[in-house]
């Protein structure tokens, strides 16, 4: 039962994005409640980091029984949780050899750092990299700089510079920007907020043939898309391509940071000096990474992203024709609807304000809704969530 709203006194906490007058405590499944006692329906997961959910129990038992084994240690030093997921990582997929780190942003510039590092070796120095419009790579400087979001390139000027964009799904327009110092092109397989813009296969299969006759390194950024969330345990799986270098990051801890660079054994040339960092690798956040991985390769859960995916879009495309909307797109549980005006900040507002329930949902731009619920999202939930949905959508439109 929800109970009076309480004041936030949140003086200590620095400014960087506004927050409701309100306190998330407790979460489970798809579900979060507030320090008033009201419930929402969870359809953010922390910008898909939650691909479990809230509270999964596989994690928490993960979590306490290696914290009563070994917190920490000097990455100068193996661990077993840490070969555990390595070895995981490398068994399902293309790469052979991981690098952990802890945000996505990071992983994004040990993958930068290695690209480069590559280039010195084998290229002649060629340290420039690709990258495309409306991409989003990381709030450090140098993945801001790779990033195409509009603005960002006079936040914090001077960019780092070497990074070009191109435009997605647009193999012209990348052949325009190679030259001699062309090290690697990078792209997310779906711009998740640049929009929820998949990558098409076309343009997929093209750019990799392209940059393997060229010597130029193919990167994939899949801290967003990867790890269960398109309906493959990795998006490039869906292109029937094999990338040279992937970073991996939120899903892949499920809610604890977690990253993930990897690299074929021809790429992977950092030595001794070149990489490193303080908790990289550490066994308390890679024993969890072993049960998210794990749990997303048991038989059929998979399968039940795919056909979970199949239903929010068909669910979209029903509410997109009822109320004469854009349509949809999206891959998986990565999904966006296509409004018709710029009204995707008030319906975030309404939905999270609504009663009894609240409805957690996000706008990466105005004039769309990205959905990005937790993978084991049951098909009610779905339901709920788009019915909701149209509840707010008759009071806007």
């Amino acid at each position: 039962m929800n109970m009076p709203a309480q004041s936030v006194d949140a003086h200590s906490v620095m400014f960087i994005t506004p927050r409701p007058e309100l306190v998330m405590v407790e979460g489970k499944g798809s579900w979060l409640t507030d320090n008033n006692g009201k419930r929402y329906l969870d359809f953010l997961q922390g910008w898909a980091v939650n691909c479990l959910g809230h509270s999964n129990p596989g994690m928490i038992e993960a979590l306490n029984a290696q914290a009563q084994k070994l917190i920490n240690l000097s990455p100068a030093f193996y661990n077993a949780p840490m070969i555990g997921l390595s070895n995981l990582l490398t068994d399902n997929s293309c790469f052979n050899k991981v690098f952990f780190a802890n945000s996505g942003a990071e992983a994004n510039e040990g993958a930068i750092k290695l690209a480069r590092k590559w280039g010195q070796l084998n290229k002649s120095g060629a340290f420039e990299i690709i990258t495309f419009d409306h991409s989003f790579h990381g709030r450090t400087l140098a993945t801001m700089s790779a990033s195409g979001k509009p603005g960002w390139d006079t936040m914090f000027a001077p960019q780092v510079p070497g990074f070009l964009k191109a435009d997605l799904n647009d193999l012209d327009s990348v052949k325009k920007l190679v030259t001699d110092k062309t090290v690697a092109v990078m792209l997310e397989p779906v711009q998740g907020e640049g929009g929820v813009i998949p990558v098409t296969k076309e343009f997929m299969q093209s750019l990799r043939k392209f940059t393997t006759e060229n010597n130029i390194l193919l990167i994939v950024d899949e801290v967003q898309a990867g790890c269960g969330r398109t309906g493959k345990l990795f998006a490039y799986q869906h292109y029937g391509i094999e990338p040279d270098i992937m970073t991996l990051g939120k899903g892949i801890g499920g809610g604890v940071p977690l990253a993930a660079l990897m690299a074929t054994d021809a790429v992977a040339c950092f030595v001794p000096g070149d990489q490193g960092g303080t908790y990289n690798g550490n066994p308390l956040m890679t024993a969890v990474g072993i049960s998210v991985i794990e749990q997303l390769l048991a038989p059929g859960f998979l399968d039940a992203v795919r056909a979970k995916g199949e239903l929010l879009s068909k669910e979209l495309l029903s509410i997109s024709a009822e109320f004469n909307l854009n349509g949809e797109r999206g891959e998986g549980l990565l999904r966006a609807l296509m409004l018709s005006s710029d009204i995707g900040g008030k319906l975030v507002e309404l939905a999270r304000d609504r009663g009894p329930e609240g409805l957690l949902i996000n706008s990466p731009r105005p004039n769309l809704l990205r959905f990005m619920p937790a993978l084991n999202v049951s098909d009610d939930e779905i339901r709920q969530m788009c019915n909701i949905l149209r509840e707010l959508l008759k009071q806007v439109i």
